[in-house]
């Protein structure tokens, strides 16, 4: 069942890292790099729920994405996406956390858990639509 990827996203199926450009609320640009796993006209990423790119994104859910380096250099060009935050233990957040560890079996199906678990918090999926493609 699986689906094309869509134009936008077709170069980051392959890419390990990507930049996410969030905006605070006085406009001010921070990105953040992170894994995403693509799937069709959309892609998933993860992160804890405490992260200050969450409050960015709650208050501001059109963001930036573009390939890029595992410390976040730019490595191509970047187009603007809208995040939406998946339900907790509902099934699409499930979906996304299997994509994502399929991806990176070692980094998100060890690693990323633990690491949210010895800080105390929880995991976060959301998925990433690409803005100006079929009807956005």
């Amino acid at each position: 069942m699986a689906t094309q990827p869509s134009r936008a996203l077709a170069p980051l199926v392959k890419q390990y890292a990507v930049l996410l450009t969030t905006h605070k609320k006085d406009g001010t640009s921070v990105g953040t790099p992170v894994n995403i796993a693509v799937e069709g006209d959309h892609a998933y990423f993860r992160t804890y729920a405490r992260a200050w790119k969450v409050r960015r994104m709650r208050n501001d859910p059109e963001v930036e994405i573009a390939p890029s380096t595992v410390r976040g250099a730019p490595t191509g060009p970047a187009f603007k996406a809208r995040v939406r935050l998946l339900d907790e233990g509902g099934a699409e957040a499930k979906h996304a956390a299997a994509l994502i560890r399929r991806k990176y079996p070692i980094l998100h199906g060890i690693g990323v858990p633990l690491a949210h678990r010895a800080k105390r918090d929880h995991t976060l999926h959301y998925e990433v639509r690409v803005l100006g493609e079929q009807g956005e």
